[in-house]
C-alpha cells in the first residue's frame, strides 16, 4: 500500500516541473563545497538522501564521483533525474524508499548528504528511525551533511509542516558520537524569488559511536 507520505511526493513530481518547486537549485554549490570540505576522494561512497530530481547528482558525476547513491521516497522524482542523466543514470544507485524504514548496508557510506528530508520529520519517532538508518549506514570516520531549514527558515514547505533547526539542535538529534565540524546559514532563493534560510552542518562520526553500537 502506498503511504500518504509517498503519495504526496509522487504527486509533486508528476504534477510540477522539477525546476519550479521551491527547493530547486540549479547550482548546488553549498553541497559541493561541504562535500569537498571532507577531503575524501571521489571514490568514497556518498548517499544523497531525498535527492529526488536534484541536479547535485549531475554535478557529482561531472566531478568524477564514482560511488553515488540517491535515495528518495518518490520514484517519480528519481525518474526525472534518471531521464535527465540519460546513459549516465547507470552510474548511479537509485533507491526508492522511505529513509525512516530503510536499513542500509552497515558502514556503506563515507558521506551522508541531506538537504531535503530531515526538516520534514516532525514526529520524534521518525527522527529516531532516521538517525538509526544514518548511524548504520555511515562508516566510522565518515561525514554527515545535514541542511534543514534554519530557525529563521519557513514554517512550512510543499504544504507540509517542518521542524526548524540550529546546529545545537541537530547535534542533539545525532548524539555525542557525531562531532560538529562546521556550520553555516545559507539563504536559498526559490524559483519564485522567495528567500529560505537553511542551516548547513558538517559532522564527523567518531570511533566512540562504533563502540556504542550493539
Amino acid at each position: 500500500m502506498t503511504s500518504p507520505r509517498r503519495s504526496h511526493w509522487d504527486d509533486v513530481y508528476t504534477t510540477k516541473p522539477a525546476d519550479t518547486v521551491s527547493w530547486f537549485q540549479d547550482d548546488p554549490t553549498p553541497s559541493l563545497d561541504m562535500i569537498a570540505q571532507t577531503g575524501l576522494s571521489t571514490d568514497d561512497p556518498i548517499v544523497d538522501i531525498g535527492g529526488g530530481a536534484s541536479v547535485l547528482i549531475d554535478r557529482l558525476l561531472d566531478r568524477g564521483h564514482s560511488a553515488v547513491t540517491v535515495l528518495d521516497i518518490a520514484d517519480a522524482g528519481l525518474a526525472v533525474a534518471r531521464k535527465r542523466l540519460g546513459e549516465r543514470a547507470a552510474l548511479v544507485s537509485w533507491i526508492a524508499q522511505d529513509v525512516t524504514a530503510w536499513q542500509p548496508p552497515k558502514d556503506a557510506f563515507s558521506i551522508w548528504h541531506d538537504r531535503a528530508v530531515f526538516h520534514f520529520l516532525v514526529e520524534e519517532a521518525d527522527r529516531v528511525a532516521y538517525v538509526r538508518a544514518l548511524d548504520r549506514g555511515v562508516s566510522v570516520g565518515g561525514y554527515v551533511i545535514l541542511a534543514p531549514f534554519a530557525l529563521s527558515g519557513p514554517e512550512r514547505c510543499s504544504g507540509l509542516p517542518v521542524r526548524r533547526y540550529s546546529a545545537d539542535m541537530l547535534q542533539a538529534e545525532l548524539g555525542p558520537a557525531y562531532h560538529l565540524i562546521d556550520q553555516q546559514v545559507q539563504t536559498h532563493v526559490t524559483p519564485t524569488g522567495n528567500h529560505q534560510n537553511f542551516i548547513w552542518c558538517l559532522f564527523r562520526k567518531t570511533p566512540t559511536s562504533a563502540a556504542a553500537e550493539p
